[in-house]
């Protein structure tokens, strides 16, 4: 896949690292968006502060644990559903409100709604997909935080499975997906086999 310099989110660039831009303007990736010194604190406080759910999916005519631990936080209203999962909002706590503070910031978009997920260690995942449900809007804008363990994430083209591209999120990083990136592409977290900590993933979005 081809890296595009194009800006795509305006204002400066947010924390620190190499800005990259991917899928034709539409990713943008930033590896150092929160600061080393707040990544631990941060990551203890969310963990302290979020109630986990195993969430069930039906696969093959039989339910089974989604492979990841989750919660849904947002403005009050904002139900979201997938994978015939409903979702209501718990209310925002202190340390998502402040993230979301900084997310808002870089991006310029204003979210109303995130949804948290941890992986545990290398067996947790998540298997391919796209954001494209109705309630995210035509065009959705998801903002993607990663703290903890690093982990391998990878994007393909629907229409060419062979048009790809593999990202490392690591600990800190922001991921912003614009566009039509999700109507074109899907994307996943594979299982691994290397020995990896656990890793929260925070996907902030606009439910409408």
């Amino acid at each position: 896949m081809v890296i595009e310099q194009a800006t795509l989110f305006g204002g400066d660039d947010a924390g620190a690292g190499e800005r990259q831009e991917f899928v034709g303007g539409e990713v943008v990736y930033l590896p150092g968006f929160v600061p080393v010194a707040d990544r631990a604190g941060l990551l203890a406080r969310i963990d302290e502060t979020t109630v986990w759910r195993q969430e069930l999916i039906r696969m093959y005519g039989k339910e089974m644990p989604v492979p990841r631990l989750t919660a849904w936080h947002g403005d009050p209203g904002r139900t979201y559903s997938y994978s015939q999962i409903a979702l209501e909002p718990v209310p925002w706590t202190a340390p998502l409100l402040a993230l979301k503070a900084m997310v808002e910031a870089a991006s310029g978009v204003a979210f109303n709604s995130v949804l948290l997920n941890l992986y545990r260690d290398g067996r947790d995942s998540v298997a391919w997909h796209s954001d494209d449900e109705p309630e995210l809007g035509p065009r959705p804008v998801i903002a993607s935080v990663s703290l903890g363990a690093p982990r391998r994430f990878h994007l393909r083209r629907k229409a060419d499975h062979g048009d790809r591209a593999d990202i490392t999120l690591t600990d800190g990083s922001l991921l912003l997906m614009a566009g039509s990136t999700q109507h074109e592409w899907e994307h996943q977290v594979p299982k691994t086999a290397t020995k990896v900590g656990p890793r929260v993933n925070l996907t902030f979005r606009t439910v409408t």
